[in-house]
């Protein structure tokens, strides 16, 4: 039997409670499949800080370190609003973790399931049968960049900076990963930046069209402009396949995208590196004001972990299954934020409850 080491990382809001619903289908994982997962729980965000006054340990990062894949639940809440150290704060954690493990690639699918197309702000015939893959470098960019800060004006008022930059081998880095994710897709690659006004943007353009010439000739290529791709979204995203893009950018539009498909509850992520554990977290965040209440969808912690099996356990068949499982589960059941008329209202509990009696038959 296979054992695999993963460390959990719940967090704050409503983390513990999704990831309860996780554990779950890990478990009939183990029973089906003839594996065993070696769960060690720990803390990050808010609750790490009232806990060991960092928002990730030393302790805690080193287990995730030497773990197979580390699934990550959310961070952050009210309570710790300005109210720590910026470098304290629960968001620094999860940056430190992606940061320690070099984690540039960032994988974010925009799927509309058959059964929600009606759950989009947009017209079923703009997102039924929607699928892109968002490929987001997320180790640099102006996140990271260097210098940045707030410093006082010699004549008064303050002035707040933040530095875009990135080399060429970055790049390069996660523009291999979009055409390699491509060409298991439908081949297509969709680069956004603003090269029309930016010097970051121009690298980005030159580099990712060198790698493509160079070396994957075969797979579409397209530039776009971030905010070309921002209303081509809104307008026709079923035209992109893999949009390709850098940190700042691929934050702002795959959040915008996650909307199409009805609910950031149902958004699962993952994070690689280069040969390391990878991360598995929703998009979604820590949503405290329905923390503790049995209100939260798991739809995006479960598919997350569905992508934990994909990419870092090399476990494909059992992901398409956990992903059928969700798929059949909304047939008949919803949570309050993708509730529609005609369906079963449930908790938390009770989606765990219908994607594990999908599993089971």
């Amino acid at each position: 039997m296979t054992t695999y080491n993963i460390t959990m990382l719940p967090g704050d809001g409503i983390g513990p409670e999704i990831m309860r619903e996780v554990k779950r289908v890990m478990a009939w994982v183990e029973e089906t499949h003839g594996v065993s997962f070696d769960v060690t729980d720990g803390l990050i965000g808010g609750c790490a800080y009232e806990a060991d006054g960092v928002p990730l340990s030393d302790e805690t990062l080193a287990t995730a370190k030497a773990s197979d894949a580390i699934l990550m639940g959310a961070v952050g809440g009210p309570q710790w609003d300005g109210q720590v150290p910026y470098d304290k704060r629960p968001e620094a954690g999860l940056l430190r973790l992606r940061k320690e493990l070099d984690l540039f690639a960032n994988l974010r699918p925009a799927m509309c399931f058959d059964a929600l197309a009606d759950a989009s702000s947009l017209k079923r015939e703009i997102v039924a049968g929607l699928d892109i893959l968002f490929v987001r470098e997320l180790a640099g960019g102006v996140y990271f960049g260097e210098p940045r800060g707030i410093e006082n004006l010699p004549g008064g008022g303050r002035v707040g900076i933040n530095t875009q930059r990135y080399t060429d081998a970055e790049i390069i880095r996660i523009s291999r990963v979009a055409f390699d994710m491509a060409r298991k897709r439908d081949g297509r690659v969709h680069s956004a930046e603003k090269a029309n006004v930016m010097e970051a943007g121009v690298l980005w353009r030159e580099e990712v069209t060198k790698l493509h010439a160079a070396e994957y000739a075969d797979v579409k290529l397209e530039h776009i402009l971030a905010d070309n791709c921002a209303m081509q979204l809104v307008k026709a995203p079923k035209q992109f396949d893999v949009i390709l893009t850098d940190n700042l950018f691929g934050d702002l539009l795959s959040d915008a995208a996650a909307m199409l498909t009805g609910s950031l509850g149902m958004l699962p992520s993952a994070s690689l590196g280069d040969g390391g554990p990878g991360l598995y977290e929703p998009v979604h965040g820590s949503a405290p004001d329905i923390a503790g209440e049995n209100l939260a969808n798991p739809i995006a912690a479960i598919l997350s972990f569905a992508m934990a099996l994909r990419y870092s356990l090399n476990m494909g068949d059992a992901a398409d299954q956990v992903e059928a499982a969700v798929s059949k589960a909304l047939d008949s059941v919803r949570t309050g934020d993708i509730y529609a008329d005609g369906f079963t209202r449930v908790g938390t509990d009770g989606m765990g409850d219908a994607i594990l009696t999908a599993l089971k038959h």
